[in-house]
């Protein structure tokens, strides 16, 4: 028997598993949940090819994790065996308590707890049917590790998690401009003072990289057309949740039946196992299979919205620098109203006002330093010749309108 395990991805080329622990998570059940949920949930609807799955993006941090690994090792940074398989755990993990949809259903049918809180719950329901052989993993992921650059590897601006999805998302939905050397930055990568530091030699890797992640964030992820369909989506999944607590029946599965049917908050989760139990048995197959039936639903509301998203009737979008007035929001409900013969309080589940503010970097709070020749450190805002300080820090707000189209 080999003492690893190959399995073949599409950006990276083969990846190596272990066998033993690493190998066991990658079969654990939560982990192979994640093969059935997308990892761009509604994206696709943009960019066709934008169908891989959150397992695919947790095998690629963890190939670049061992990457980064090996990097370090190679110069002079000790890590312990015992160590390198805790992080490589640990980033395998890092996305398991995500909800189908991205954050779609964080507070809709779930309020008060994110989803880093449910993937700890759920690395602890994992380490229990380990016999604690998670115990170092959960602490490094907590960032209660002696050693912070391990941490940082799993969540920092420069994390294996950001080099991956960037690089594969760039790759499935076709926008090259996302593209980032990420082999080049952790070649790049050092630990100084118990930090990940970038050499200089990789500074020109890492100006593309902030560049890419700006591209990507506005061109992808804020995209105003995916924005419009998690609008319709969440809009239908809050009126099936009205027209639950007022006793109406729903077709639903099992799992999404006990969100639908019962207030869960963080609360519940920690003091009903159903909560946790039936979380995990949702996945992106519940929620297209009760919208596709929901159109036959006798609430027009319900009805339209789940027709909106099988029929590809996407919310219309504008967006905007400054806020949409009180005012105009009426005047839109009574346009709504006179269009589709419904009430003003109705027409809500029509419209829906995002809040949108991103900024490239954030110098005060995890930054990027970059390490001479010479042992000197800079932060990449010093370092480069073509980021502005400024420009890089500066926070972008914008508005999406999103309404049923009139």
């Amino acid at each position: 028997m080999t003492d690893a395990k190959i399995i073949n991805d599409p950006v990276f080329g083969f990846i190596k598993v272990p066998r033993g622990l690493l190998l066991d998570i990658v079969r654990h059940p939560l982990l192979q949940r994640l093969t059935r949920i997308k990892q761009l949930g509604l994206t696709h609807e943009v960019y066709p090819g934008a169908q891989h799955t959150r397992f695919q993006h947790s095998l690629g941090a963890f190939h670049l994790m061992s990457e980064a690994l090996i990097s370090l090792r190679q110069k002079g940074v000790f890590v312990f065996d015992s160590e390198a398989e805790a992080v490589q755990a640990a980033i395998l993990l890092h996305d398991i308590g995500h909800a189908p949809f991205s954050h779609v259903l964080e507070n809709t049918l779930i309020s008060g707890i994110t989803h880093e809180e449910i993937s700890l719950m759920m690395m602890d329901q994992i380490n229990q049917d380990m016999h604690g052989a998670l115990n170092l993993a959960i602490r490094i992921f907590k960032d209660e590790y002696p050693k912070s650059y391990l941490h940082q590897l799993i969540s920092s601006q420069l994390d294996m998690d950001r080099l991956d999805y960037l690089r594969r998302d760039s790759f499935f939905t076709g926008v090259t401009e996302g593209n980032i050397g990420s082999a080049r930055i952790i070649k790049m990568l050092n630990v100084v003072d118990d930090s990940l530091v970038v050499e200089s030699n990789g500074i020109y890797s890492i100006e593309n990289y902030l560049t890419s992640r700006r591209l990507m964030y506005w061109q992808v992820y804020l995209h105003k057309t995916t924005v419009g369909c998690e609008n319709v989506l969440i809009n239908a999944l809050r009126r099936a949740k009205e027209l639950a607590k007022e006793g109406s029946e729903l077709f639903a599965s099992p799992a999404l039946r006990y969100f639908l049917y019962n207030d869960v908050t963080a609360e519940t989760f920690h003091t009903d196992k159903q909560a946790l139990d039936n979380y995990i048995a949702l996945d992106d197959n519940d929620i297209w299979s009760a919208i596709k039936v929901w159109q036959q639903h006798d609430d027009r509301l319900l009805s339209l919205l789940s027709s909106n998203i099988i029929n590809r009737n996407i919310f219309k979008v504008e967006v905007r620098d400054v806020e949409p007035t009180d005012e105009e929001l009426m005047q839109l409900r009574q346009q709504l109203s006179e269009k589709y013969n419904l009430s003003c309080a109705e027409c809500d589940y029509l419209i829906r006002v995002n809040r949108v503010q991103k900024d490239m970097y954030n110098p005060f709070d995890d930054h990027i330093s970059i390490l001479y020749k010479d042992g000197t450190l800079k932060d990449i805002t010093e370092a480069s010749e073509i980021l502005n300080i400024e420009l890089l820090s500066k926070k972008i707000c914008k508005y999406y309108l999103s309404y049923q189209r009139i």
